[in-house]
């Protein structure tokens, strides 16, 4: 297959990039940045047209990932920011999918399990999960966060695209043992004895192991019947506490000091992000993906961690 993967410069799309070149298939990368790796990359502004429209001419499957990080702290310039870069590459890629002689039979788009919303009581699937916004107890920066995710799958849904297949990944955490992700981030505050409770450690954490995300990818793109809404978690979210508590099993300490609320909105003031990424209980199951015969590997957390962690030991020289 040829796989065009905008935006797959991140980590997820070298994930997926890395897979899929191991596996024999052809890779473009649409970025701003040209990387080092045995794959193709092709120069893209993210919103302009421009000659990688030649690209997704004849590709099996379009992958767009492009959207500026939402670790930062929610200023009106980088609200702007989060979503234009959401919004106009998504209008670009559809843009470019209609007017070429050979679209794509598959267009995955990126979405967010932020989009459900902040609820304790009951899971969300594709079926009956809440979308997000009207929470009484939500800060205003929790619902920009929904309103993104919101125009961000409108955007896909206006691109006159009738010959390809579109599909919005809501994707909770991906974990992977790679540097400079979620998991490593989290396991850094487990080594340094800071992995304890945040808030009052009920908000759930929606997550799936990064073997699980690329065998979900493979299965969407081999099932074309499969279309919408797609949940990609793993099927066992779990409270904030004891997601930690099994970072620290499997990293073979007790320690992990709790954070009060306002301890950690003073915390992330100083580290340039917004509260709201460990605070939000997002409670997200899948529902087509089990439905219809995929099978998780990793669907519990506690097995996920252990394999995470001896992963990341494997790659680093020098855990501490």
């Amino acid at each position: 297959m040829k796989i065009v993967i905008p935006g797959g410069s991140g980590q997820v799309g070298t994930i997926l990039a890395r897979t899929f070149h191991n596996d024999g298939h052809e890779v473009v990368v649409l970025s701003r940045r040209v990387g080092n790796a045995p794959w193709r990359f092709v120069s893209w502004d993210g919103s302009s047209l421009g000659n990688w429209v030649s690209e997704v001419d004849g590709a099996d499957v379009v992958i767009n990932l492009v959207g500026r990080s939402v670790n930062c702290r929610y200023t009106a310039k980088n609200q702007k920011e989060i979503l234009d870069s959401r919004i106009s590459s998504t209008r670009a890629i559809g843009t470019a999918i209609s007017q070429v002689k050979h679209p794509s039979h598959t267009w995955l788009q990126a979405s967010t399990a932020t989009i459900y919303a902040h609820r304790y009581d009951g899971a969300n699937n594709e079926v009956n999960g809440i979308i997000g916004g009207d929470e009484p107890d939500s800060p205003p920066k929790w619902r920009f966060s929904i309103d993104v995710a919101k125009r961000w799958e409108q955007t896909l849904d206006e691109a006159n695209t009738p010959q390809t297949r579109k599909v919005k990944m809501r994707s909770a955490m991906t974990m992977s043992p790679d540097r400079g992700g979620v998991f490593d981030a989290l396991l850094r505050l487990v080594r340094f004895g800071l992995g304890g409770r945040v808030g009052d450690g009920g908000q759930y954490v929606s997550w799936i192991h990064d073997v699980d995300f690329v065998r979900s990818i493979y299965w969407l793109i081999e099932h074309p019947e499969v279309e919408g809404v797609v949940n990609l978690s793993a099927p066992n979210p779990l409270p904030y506490a004891e997601f930690m508590a099994c970072i620290r099993e499997a990293w073979g300490t007790r320690i992990g000091l709790p954070s009060t609320r306002w301890m950690l909105e003073i915390g992330a003031l100083f580290l340039g992000t917004e509260s709201e990424l460990v605070l939000k209980s997002r409670r997200v199951v899948p529902g087509k993906l089990p439905d219809r015969g995929f099978s998780f590997e990793f669907p519990e957390w506690s097995a996920a961690a252990q394999d995470l962690v001896r992963r990341w030991r494997e790659t680093n020289s020098s855990p501490t």
